[in-house]
């Protein structure tokens, strides 16, 4: 599948905003944390993504009730949905200046991940966390994914490269007071 920037200027996949808050202290103490251990940018983004895959857990396999969006918040509450930790993997990407996207899937609801520059080409990589079923590794060679989309159940990858997320996803994220909630109301399609 070819992935697609929605734009050209690569320095979007680098920027900050109110969701990829990657200049908080909590977002660059974390990332300083994580680069002290690295030898170069591929390490620290493995390591990136196995700290937000492994240590921040999804709220739903939790049992967690509440709600993050911001990357900060995610790290600092120590929980997220797919979307929330795809934004904090993105912001602890950003912050050691990594172009990272945020990209989706339609499966029975839309799923969130990322998307890596290395070696001019876009990598995808999904931080979701791993579960009996679910084994997603950090891969610049071949995917190695939470989920593979079924098209014959209507799923798909969405070829999109986002350097914000995508506003129905935000809006839901924010609309939601707490993960049941939010559950009932994921969106199942961009």
């Amino acid at each position: 599948m070819e992935l697609i920037q929605e734009t050209p200027d690569l320095s979007a996949y680098l920027a900050a905003d109110e969701v990829i808050d990657h200049h908080h202290p909590l977002v660059r103490q974390t990332a300083a944390r994580l680069a002290k251990e690295a030898t170069d940018s591929y390490v620290y983004a493995r390591l990136a993504f196995e700290f937000v895959r492994d240590v921040i857990p999804h709220s739903q396999d939790s049992g967690d009730l509440r709600v993050t969006w911001r990357a900060s918040d995610v790290l600092e509450q120590g929980t997220g949905i797919c979307f929330a930790k795809a934004h904090a993997l993105t912001a602890l990407l950003r912050a050691e200046d990594i172009p990272t996207a945020l990209c989706y899937q339609k499966l029975d609801v839309v799923h969130g991940l990322v998307a890596v520059r290395f070696h001019g080409a876009w990598h995808r990589q999904d931080p979701r966390g791993n579960k009996p079923g679910v084994d997603a590794r950090f891969s610049l060679d071949g995917e190695r994914l939470a989920f593979l989309p079924d098209p014959a159940a209507g799923e798909l990858d969405y070829s999109g490269l986002y350097a914000t997320p995508h506003p129905t996803v935000l809006g839901t994220l924010k609309a939601a007071t707490d993960r049941p909630r939010l559950w009932r109301t994921l969106p199942t399609a961009l």
